[in-house]
């Protein structure tokens, strides 16, 4: 069955200061071929570029917090988008004060007709809230808990139909009419009255993927509810246990602690990342994440990690 994608790739993965092999935070999900760029650190365009993505296929950027090494490439972002001629509207999630900020950028700049409009969505700071929905992704935010106002994200694919066997349709004479409520499970009876079970007549469905991203923030158990049986989680792990009381100061999370927050939340995998400029080499924090939760990863950049899709298992 063909695998449509459902994949992130990591363009920034650096805590509050880029270093010289690591950019601030930035990553772009790519579900089902639409583009979402989640946070915008210094640098980004330059590491989409890199990694050849289109930035007029981006529709929809979801800014966690308004710390610079979280959106400090977005202005940058949106003017290089109009220089390029788009036309279709650009939707921004993120907390209120970013349209105010962003609005007396572009009128400094003398750039405030851009060519396309520039759409904002506040996100609630207080619970979980659905930001986007359509026939194929659901888009939630919910609250962490870092210094100032902040959000994580879960995107989950929509639930499919089964897929109808085209031969069987020929076989049994199946009407179009009938095709509905086959594909909502019912059986199919012939003109001379023969049950023809459901199983017989479709494919299962692929099982919905799904990816949350929760960055920045302390350990925060309240976040297991809404990244409870995620494919993908994506965890802020700024520090090493030998600095969790540093961490707890800073309203940040250690590796162990990222960690703890995936087995909580049965995640299948565990990417961390935002480390701080200290770990030139990120192999302690993936070891002690791995302590814990034994799927966990400490993000490279430009590398891309796929969410392959699985049959749905009936019950």
């Amino acid at each position: 069955m063909e695998q449509m994608p459902f994949q992130l790739t990591i363009l920034g993965s650096s805590s509050a200061t880029p270093t010289s092999e690591r950019y601030p935070t930035a990553q772009v999900l790519n579900v089902l071929g639409r583009f979402f760029l989640i946070d915008c650190g210094e640098g980004t365009q330059h590491q989409i570029r890199k990694n050849n993505i289109s930035l007029l296929k981006i529709n929809h950027i979801f800014i966690s917090h308004l710390h610079g090494d979280h959106f400090f490439g977005l202005i940058g972002i949106i003017a290089t988008m109009g220089l390029m001629g788009r036309k279709i509207d650009l939707h921004i999630y993120a907390h209120s004060e970013l349209q105010k900020y962003t609005k007396s950028q572009l009128k400094y700049l003398k750039m405030e007709d851009l060519g396309y409009q520039l759409i904002f969505h506040p996100l609630n700071f207080k619970k979980p809230q659905t930001i986007f929905e359509d026939k194929k992704l659901k888009i939630t935010s919910f609250p962490l808990n870092h210094r100032i106002d902040c959000c994580g994200f879960r995107f989950d694919e929509q639930p499919r139909d089964p897929n109808i066997i085209k031969e069987q349709i020929d076989h049994y004479n199946i009407a179009i009419k009938s095709i509905k409520d086959i594909k909502a499970g019912e059986d199919f009876v012939t003109e001379t009255g023969e049950i023809i079970p459901n199983s017989k007549l479709v494919r299962k469905p692929l099982k919905p993927r799904s990816y949350a991203f929760c960055s920045d923030t302390c350990y925060f158990e309240k976040i297991v509810e809404q990244i409870k049986n995620v494919d993908l989680l994506y965890h802020e792990a700024t520090f090493a246990e030998a600095e969790k009381d540093l961490a707890k100061k800073t309203f940040h999370s250690t590796a162990i602690q990222a960690a703890k927050i995936a087995s909580l939340s049965k995640a299948k995998k565990l990417l961390i990342g935002h480390f701080s400029a200290r770990y030139k080499d990120t192999k302690i924090l993936q070891y002690e994440a791995r302590t814990i939760f034994r799927n966990s990863f400490a993000v490279k950049e430009n590398k891309t990690y796929s969410v392959k899709q699985l049959l749905k298992i009936k019950k």
